[in-house]
């Protein structure tokens, strides 16, 4: 589903950074993945290029055998509307719009009606148990709703991949705990390919397998 072959990320400024050096990775479907190391390893790097994001220096990105640094940007885009899914640790929903709609502002850019992206987005609220706040505004939700909010947008199209970065980060330990059940629940439930780039062991241990990352290349990788 997911494969890098000798990977490199470099950003140049006063001096030039290798963000990520020489990254070889196969992550296949359905397969739940952690991102760990400390800040700096190139964690959010790699997640924002498989995510297509961005693009690498050198090497290869492919998803589901698609290259994604030799396609074109209108095709990226594509690939990037319905294929993956990004969950935030800050949320990035838009505040002057209720649950309903963050949930539908994405199919409704895919040229859905009203009538089906509120039927989607109906659907994905009730799926992560907020089908009750429908009309509420962002900030009338706590911080676990929020994301919950941003997890159903990031399934609208029900996506074949999720990526998240650091989901659990801005929450208390308690309303973490319960989204990364939310998360696990989902990627049992849609078989999504999951990867999740988390400072947090017990996040990280509760995927099928953690991969390590130090100044910019793999450590370690673990399958349980």
């Amino acid at each position: 589903m997911i494969q890098l072959v000798e990977v490199t990320k470099q950003f140049d400024g006063k001096r030039q950074v290798t963000a990520l050096d020489h990254v070889s990775l196969h992550i296949p479907k359905g397969q739940m993945v952690s991102i760990i190391g400390a800040s700096g390893s190139g964690k959010s790097t790699l997640l924002n290029l498989v995510g297509g994001l961005d693009k690498p220096t050198r090497g290869t990105i492919a998803l589901d055998g698609e290259k994604l640094n030799e396609v074109s940007d209108d095709d990226l885009t594509r690939v990037r509307r319905d294929k993956i899914g990004f969950i935030f640790q800050f949320f990035n929903l838009l505040p002057t719009l209720s649950c309903l709609e963050n949930v539908s502002l994405p199919l409704h850019l895919r040229g859905w009606t009203r009538k089906k992206c509120e039927a989607r987005a109906r659907e994905l609220l009730d799926l992560v148990q907020l089908g009750k706040r429908l009309e509420h505004l962002p900030e009338e939700l706590s911080g676990g709703e929020r994301q919950r909010v941003a997890i159903a947008r990031a399934l609208s199209v029900y996506p074949p991949v999720l990526l998240a970065d650091e989901p659990t980060g801005n929450l208390d330990s308690s309303t973490g705990e319960e989204i990364l059940r939310l998360i696990r629940d989902l990627h049992q439930r849609l078989n999504a390919t999951v990867v999740i780039v988390t400072h947090d062991r017990n996040v990280a241990e509760s995927c099928e397998r953690t991969i390590r990352l130090r100044d910019g290349r793999i450590v370690e990788d673990t399958l349980r």
